[in-house]
C-alpha cells in the first residue's frame, strides 16, 4: 500500500485557501507547474477532480468541497509537528547564513552574535558584512539586516525600528564656515556624500512641517561606508549625513553638532529580511527570534 501524498494534500488546502494555483505558489516558494502537478498527482490518485478550472478562476467541485477539511487537517498537523521540533532545542544545529551592513555589523551586531552563540551553542553562524545589496536566494543567505527602505519584492521583512538621521558637522566647521539654517545654504558648504544611495549625488530633503526640498551638495568626500565619514566630520572637514547608530556618540559628546534640526532625507528603517518561504529550518528561526529581540 502507497503512502499518502502528504506534500500534494497540503499543497491542495493552499490552493483552495488562496483561491490561485499562482498565489499558492508564490506562499509556498514553489514554481507554478510544480503546484499543478501535485494537484493533478492527487486527482489522478483519487479518482476524482478536485478543481474546476476556467481560464479566468479556479473552484472547488463538490468532490474537492467534500476533501477540503482532510487536507486542512493534514496540513495543519504537519506545521503543528514541525513547531514542535522547533521547540526541541536539541534539534537548533547546522550553520545560519547572515548578511549584514559593515558598520552596524561591526557596533551592533557582533555581540548580538556573539551572545546568540552563547546560547545556542550547537549552531553555527556564517556573518557576511558588506554594504553593497546583496540577492539572498542567489547567494544562499537565510536572512539579512537591511537599513533603509525596502524595495518591492518577494522577500519577507521584520521591521525592528525607524532610525533616525541627521545632518551634522564638528563646531570648528560651523565657526570657520558658518552655520545653514536652510536647506539652500548648504550649496555653499564641503558636503560628504553616501555612495550607496540610489542617486547620492541628490539630496532630496524633507523638513519639519513636510517641506521638502532637493539639491545637488558639493562633494568634498564620498564613501561606500558611513563610519569612514566620522574621522573627517569631526575634524571639521564637512558636512555630512548619517544615521544614528552611527553619529550618535559623537553628538552627545559635542565632537559633532545637528545642523538643521527637523530635516531629514526621509525615514529609514531597520530590518530583518529573508527569503518568501515561510518554512524554515529551526534553528534560522532561533536567530531571526533573537535577533529581533535584541537589536530592538
Amino acid at each position: 500500500m502507497a503512502l499518502p501524498d502528504y506534500e500534494a494534500w497540503a499543497i491542495f488546502a493552499a490552493v483552495a485557501r488562496l483561491g490561485s494555483f499562482t498565489a499558492a505558489a508564490h506562499e509556498l516558494a514553489l514554481s507554478k507547474p510544480t503546484i499543478s502537478k501535485a494537484i493533478s498527482r492527487l486527482e489522478q490518485s483519487l479518482g476524482t477532480v478536485l478543481f474546476h478550472r476556467t481560464s479566468r478562476k479556479i473552484s472547488l467541485s463538490t468532490a474537492g468541497k467534500s476533501l477540503l477539511h482532510h487536507a486542512q487537517h493534514i496540513a495543519r498537523d504537519g506545521e503543528e509537528a514541525m513547531e514542535a521540533a522547533r521547540q526541541t532545542t536539541h534539534l537548533l544545529r547546522g550553520k545560519v547564513r547572515l548578511a549584514g551592513p559593515l558598520s552596524y555589523g561591526l557596533s551592533h551586531l557582533a555581540p548580538v552574535i556573539a551572545d546568540f552563540m552563547c546560547a545556542y551553542p550547537e549552531i553555527t553562524v556564517d556573518l557576511q558584512l558588506n554594504d553593497a545589496r546583496i540577492d539572498l536566494i542567489e547567494e544562499g543567505f537565510d536572512c539579512a539586516i537591511r537599513i533603509g527602505a525596502l524595495p518591492d519584492s518577494s522577500l519577507r521583512a521584520i521591521k525592528l525600528r525607524e532610525m533616525h538621521g541627521y545632518f551634522i558637522a564638528a563646531p570648528s566647521y560651523v565657526k570657520r564656515m558658518g552655520h545653514p539654517r536652510t536647506p539652500a545654504a548648504l550649496i555653499e558648504h564641503d558636503c560628504f556624500l553616501y555612495s550607496n544611495r540610489a542617486s547620492p549625488e541628490l539630496w532630496h530633503m524633507v523638513g519639519p512641517k513636510n517641506q521638502t526640498a532637493s539639491l545637488r551638495p558639493k562633494c568634498r568626500f564620498q564613501s561606500n561606508n558611513g563610519d569612514v565619514m566620522l574621522p573627517a566630520l569631526i575634524a571639521g572637514r564637512g558636512i555630512g549625513y548619517l544615521p544614528d547608530f552611527l553619529c550618535q556618540k559623537a553628538l552627545d559628546a559635542g565632537d559633532l553638532i545637528h545642523i538643521l534640526p527637523g530635516w531629514d532625507m526621509g525615514n529609514i528603517a531597520l530590518n530583518i529580511i529573508m527569503p518568501p518561504s515561510r518554512l524554515r529550518p529551526a534553528r534560522v528561526d532561533a536567530l531571526i527570534d533573537y535577533l529581533r529581540d535584541n537589536l530592538r
